[in-house]
């Protein structure tokens, strides 16, 4: 069965062969002059259930509300459940639909429950109000049968609300919602506030509970969603900007905004996470909501509204069409005279996002690194950035594009002090004054961990240590603000307390600013640990290539295989000698 999820009114409507349970058009909510929904529309058909995932006040629970006619704001548009407009339903009629038909599980427990009501009085209280509509058996033996098939223990039956673990009252607002066998069930943050073992239990719960019935999951814990859903909507300042099958949607998001919220989610199989979204939700009126903390924002960002569009499995609102290839190298390849150095090697690099490049010496990495950068000739093959193929390197792609080489004193000149070279690009740029430059050098400087006093400032290559040049190449390639950085090993010379804190920064520019950063490396932990995705060469050939966590854990080519093993020996080996 295919569920039909329309959340714009302009997309083109998908044939589903089931009747839709409910059907949303238009609905806007407003609490006083604060718009919370703007234009949701939505249809949702049986046994297909959608989740509902974004930051705290984008409209979830608003919209849940909505659903139940339970909004207290302004409220607008048609909601119509079984052909039935619930928006136009008299008070009496909507209180029978409410927990007969529609139930809900509220997100806050304390409020829901009454505190003067025992757990087994409170589920019967609300089968009683619907009783006419109950199976025909003895309404106690229903209310026992529902208990047990919550899992709340016998002994629990006859408690307080305040007598009762977190997950006891979970199980309790589960019965209360499913006592009466709703067609359609709202689950609001169903696993809020509970421990890893109680979280699985209520998640396997909820399984059973909504087969063979519409379910809406309203979440912000996406690992809920994920095991929960087959479609997934992404919602923010009251409208949906991502819709699509849950397993593709949150595996490979579209939008940066969805994205970001990945990123922010904790993940035990996942290196790189807690990576945030920069800004915070603004409510504005014109353009699209989230262009004031969008990376990769354009002139019509600030002036319309996106629509929602694509196809019937995967939506987006975004009139960049989501998050924008930076880099792609098409079946390059490179020789050093008869010597075929890389071959038919294929990436991409997405706005914002790391691409960790792994392989032994000699596999072909610096010389692909040269490559983009224009310091090797290709002998085939297309280099594309922002989707415009590149030709000889001029001063504009060297003012998006830097690269932190292996060796530092590649990109120092040692005639030039710190100050010199360091400024070197900005100066060839022609960005600023003399005074804005050396600003600018004593920001980034302070950036790469350096002192930017005038003594540091006026010495040599010759005079620093080995993580110090390091550190003055990496400031130098940082000078600029590229869009794009190529870091070959940009790490390796400095110590473990430092690298940290380099790496950090490159996170959080990137967060911040959508660098996207090509990091080439020999060490497989710290590739884990900073890339969003892999690529593995060998011989000049990519071998294999996907998301980081995907390949860390399941490799399937054999290279890929020895190189992880060899890395978790070397680990092994480091933990025996720190303990």
């Amino acid at each position: 069965m295919n569920a039909k999820v329309n959340f714009n009114q302009n997309m083109v409507a998908e044939h589903v062969t089931d009747q839709p349970v409910l059907q949303i058009r238009g609905l806007k909510v407003n609490y006083g002059e604060k718009s919370i929904l703007q234009g949701i529309d939505l249809e949702l058909t049986p046994d297909q259930p959608l989740a509902v995932i974004g930051e705290s006040g984008a409209g979830k629970t608003t919209l849940g509300l909505s659903i139940l006619g339970l909004s207290r704001g302004q409220v607008s548009g048609e909601i119509a459940f079984k052909n039935r407009d619930i928006l136009a339903l008299p008070l009496n009629e909507l209180q029978k639909l409410r927990g007969r038909e529609i139930a809900m599980v509220f997100q806050s427990m304390a409020n829901a429950l009454n505190p003067v009501l025992k757990v087994k009085d409170q589920v019967a209280e609300a089968a009683q109000v619907h009783k006419s509509f109950l199976p025909k058996k003895n309404m106690a033996q229903w209310v026992e049968d529902v208990l047990v098939s919550v899992e709340l223990d016998r002994d629990k039956w006859s408690a307080f609300p305040h007598q009762l673990s977190g997950g006891a009252k979970q199980r309790a607002l589960i019965a209360i919602a499913m006592v009466n066998s709703p067609d359609l069930l709202i689950l609001d943050e169903p696993t809020a506030l509970q421990d890893p073992l109680t979280t699985a239990t209520i998640i396997r719960l909820l399984k059973k509970s909504i087969q063979g019935r519409s379910a809406i999951i309203i979440t912000h814990d996406l690992s809920v969603a994920a095991q929960l859903s087959h479609w997934t909507a992404v919602l923010y300042e009251g409208r949906v900007i991502e819709y699509g099958r849950s397993r593709e949607l949150l595996q490979k998001p579209r939008h940066p905004y969805t994205r970001g919220l990945i990123r922010s989610f904790p993940d035990m199989m996942r290196g790189k996470d807690l990576q945030g979204i920069p800004g915070r939700s603004e409510w504005l009126q014109d353009g699209c909501s989230f262009q004031p903390r969008c990376t990769q924002s354009i002139s019509i960002c600030k002036d319309r509204q996106p629509i929602l569009q694509g196809d019937k499995r995967h939506l987006i609102a975004c009139h960049r069409g989501g998050v924008i290839p930076l880099l792609e190298c098409r079946n390059i390849s490179t020789s050093f005279g008869s010597t075929k150095v890389l071959q038919d090697v294929s990436c991409i690099l997405a706005e914002g996002e790391t691409l960790a490049l792994i392989g032994e010496s000699g596999s072909g990495k610096t010389t692909l690194a040269r490559t983009i950068m224009g310091l090797v000739h290709e002998d085939g093959g297309e280099i594309l950035l922002e989707g415009k193929t590149v030709g000889k390197r001029d001063k504009n792609f060297y003012n998006r594009v830097q690269m932190i080489c292996q060796n530092p004193m590649e990109s120092i000149n040692p005639g030039m002090n710190v100050l010199q070279a360091v400024g070197e690009p900005l100066a060839i740029q022609k960005i600023g004054r003399s005074a804005d430059r050396d600003d600018q050098v004593r920001k980034v400087l302070n950036a790469a961990e350096l002192p930017n006093n005038k003594i540091f400032l006026q010495s040599y290559p010759h005079h620093m240590s080995g993580g110090e040049a390091q550190r003055v190449a990496i400031a130098r390639a940082l000078a600029l603000e590229p869009r794009l950085l190529i870091a070959d090993e940009p790490t390796s010379a400095l110590d473990p307390s430092v690298q940290e804190k380099i790496i950090r920064y490159l996170l959080n520019l990137q967060e911040k600013k959508g660098l996207a950063l090509l990091f080439i490396s020999h060490d497989i932990a710290l590739a884990r640990k900073v890339s969003d995705r892999m690529a593995v060469i060998r011989n000049g050939r990519i071998v294999e290539t996907g998301q980081t966590s995907k390949i860390i854990t399941h490799p399937r080519h054999p290279y890929t295989r020895a190189l992880l093993e060899i890395a978790a020996a070397g680990s092994m080996c480091s933990m025996r000698l720190k303990s």
